[in-house]
């Protein structure tokens, strides 16, 4: 039996999709403590994923393209995350079984080889730096030669781009908010990405600038304001603005409310909807939890959280029911 603890991600922005100097895609995130996902393994003579998730099919997929021939898997779904609201779950659990899989049938495989054979990380190498790392993660995307396309992760059989920059995130507060609606997905996706690409190249430079010379050192110094600076900007240029756009007017809110509510820097992951917003104090994290929470009852429903950053990538360990 194989226990794998696969943490959730935010995706704070992509970074080029223009590709004028040669590359695509590339982007940065943040490894989250929780939510996250669980599931336990163990040999089996078929193929089967057992637990109520809209995941499960993902995990079926997955276990199919890496287990080998003959053999079986009997994956238990113990712990779920939400499908489809910018924390990264395709990749996790797509990943955590494939993962589970190498352990039982001594694989030995790397985790950048899983994400291949599973079809993840494609435009976005954060969810698998993620899983095989934690921290914040800075990756360099893929050669536009080579990938041929602005298409998201899904729509992309590339490998994962090299992670640039790797580092603990400091032990600051997250409030996360989770609305009861799914972010875009699937064929509409692939459709924004070729509606909005390629980006204009200055808005491109302007996020380079940004994470080259504000994140990047707020991050190394434990800058919080300055952190949130560049995250806040983030929401206003490029890819991400073309995201932002696209979400309710309940997140919109939030993702105010936040920044003029305590937190240094707020913003959507991925296509959203959840919003973050990252918050220094932990006394003012708990009121912010509390009043978007009470916004969230108040319209769409969902969830707010109090998470930090996860220095380390999944837990991959033996054990039993």
């Amino acid at each position: 039996m194989i226990n794998v603890v696969s943490p959730s991600r935010l995706h704070l922005t992509l970074i080029d999709l223009n590709a004028e100097i040669g590359r695509v895609d590339g982007g940065v995130g943040i490894t989250l403590e929780s939510p996250s996902l669980e599931i336990s393994a163990s040999e089996a003579d078929t193929v089967e994923v057992v637990g109520s998730s809209l995941l499960a099919g993902r995990m079926l997929k997955a276990a199919k393209a890496v287990i080998p021939e003959g053999k079986g898997i009997k994956i238990h779904i113990k712990r779920d995350l939400p499908d489809h609201v910018g924390l990264g779950s395709g990749t996790q659990a797509a990943l955590s079984v494939a993962a589970a899989i190498n352990e039982i049938y001594g694989l030995g495989k790397s985790v950048r080889e899983l994400a291949v054979a599973v079809g993840r990380g494609g435009t976005s190498g954060i969810g698998v730096a993620a899983f095989e790392y934690g921290g914040f993660i800075l990756d360099g995307g893929h050669r536009f030669r080579d990938k041929g396309a602005f298409s998201p992760s899904a729509a992309s059989r590339m490998p994962p781009g090299p992670v640039l920059f790797r580092r603990a995130f400091p032990d600051w507060n997250i409030v996360l908010a989770i609305p009861n609606t799914k972010g875009v997905h699937d064929a509409e996706e692939v459709d924004i990405f070729k509606k909005a690409c390629p980006i204009p190249l200055s808005e491109v430079q302007e996020i380079s600038h940004v994470i080259l010379m504000q994140m990047l050192p707020a991050l190394i110094e434990e800058d919080i304001d300055s952190f949130g600076r560049a995250v806040n900007h983030f929401q206003t240029v490029g890819f991400k603005k073309r995201e932002v756009e696209l979400q309710p007017e309940t997140v919109i809110n939030v993702m105010k409310y936040m920044r003029d509510n305590g937190a240094s820097g707020s913003g959507v992951s991925s296509f959203g909807p959840v919003i973050y917003g990252i918050v220094e104090s932990s006394g003012e994290a708990g009121k912010l939890q509390k009043e978007v929470q009470r916004m969230l009852d108040e319209s769409l429903g969902g969830e707010v959280l109090l998470t930090k950053g996860r220095n380390r990538g999944a837990d991959i360990f033996g054990g039993s029911d």
